[in-house]
């Protein structure tokens, strides 16, 4: 399936209104400031900032020009997606705990450690390594004030870690694979699946990993204050870009006209190349469909 331009945010839209509104009922606007506005650190002291991939160069005059093109897949406009806690994972916490969960230390912890102390069977393992006998009790004990924190924090973050958006049902998703990721004995045996909406995997996206820079609405900048660094607002991206152009530079990623007079140059932004076309596009869609707050 080939699919360009506004064209095709419009006809998609038209396609899911039809849908009922029970898959996406829990569905909500992004709204107020940047995560790292919240927390007053620039965008170069966050993780994304510090070890995202930030695409392609500018193409020197004469190059060929890619051969990128928008391929949605046949399900992209299904009523409910089924996804595994994997799934939420990169939509949900990638994009600051990284691939293999373990952050960007010091600003970024690693959610290893955490998950392990969940577990009685770890713990003990991870005692016996060090050469330290603890009390059974106890070690029941520490597991289970390690499960309530761990809970807090995917219910309602941490001092540095925004509040996720997570439901109960797909907090029952996550948790098991958390514990694979952290080599838990016995969570490869236990595998949980949620279905949610399309809107809703945008949802994921933009507030957990968009959100984390750019504030939900404000004015939109001109090539020369991009130039200086401001990062334009949710609101706004889906009248400054195609959704074609929306989901090459999420996935891919793609030079930016800034400066004065307006040239291109390589952008700022992180490229997500763990995201499916599909899951970009949905983020567009989503933006469009439930415009950003202040």
């Amino acid at each position: 399936m080939h699919m360009r331009g506004f064209g095709t945010a419009l006809t998609i839209a038209a396609m899911l209104s039809g849908q009922a509104a029970e898959p996406h009922r829990t569905v909500t606007a992004v709204e107020g400031e940047s995560w790292s506005n919240h927390i007053h650190r620039t965008f170069n002291e966050t993780s994304m900032g510090k070890t995202g991939d930030l695409g392609p160069a500018p193409p020197v005059p004469g190059d060929p020009a890619s051969s990128w093109r928008l391929e949605l897949s046949p399900n992209f406009a299904a009523p409910a997606v089924t996804l595994q806690g994997a799934d939420l994972y990169r939509l949900n916490c990638r994009g600051c705990h990284g691939e293999l969960g373990h952050g960007a230390p010091p600003e970024i912890n690693s959610v290893i450690g955490p998950v392990q102390a969940t577990s009685v069977t770890a713990t003990t393992q991870k005692m016996k390594a060090a050469g330290r006998d603890i009390n059974p009790a106890d070690l029941v004990q520490v597991a289970r004030e390690s499960k309530t924190l761990l809970l807090q924090r995917l219910h309602v973050g941490g001092q540095h870690m925004p509040p996720p958006t997570l439901t109960e049902p797909e907090i029952r998703t996550l948790l098991p694979y958390l514990q694979q990721l952290s080599d838990v004995p016995g969570a490869g045996s236990n595998r949980v699946t949620v279905k949610i909406s399309f809107y809703r995997i945008g949802e994921h996206i933009v507030k957990s990993t968009c959100h984390v820079c750019h504030n939900a609405t404000g004015t939109n900048p001109t090539p020369e204050q991009i130039f200086q660094g401001t990062i334009p607002p949710l609101s706004a991206l889906t009248t400054r870009v195609s959704m074609t152009d929306f989901v090459k530079k999420v996935t891919v990623g793609a030079p930016i006209s800034m400066g004065r007079p307006p040239a291109f140059y390589r952008g700022r932004m992180p490229v997500f190349r763990y995201l499916t076309q599909d899951e970009a596009a949905a983020a567009y869609l989503y933006l469009n469909r439930y415009p950003p707050k202040p």
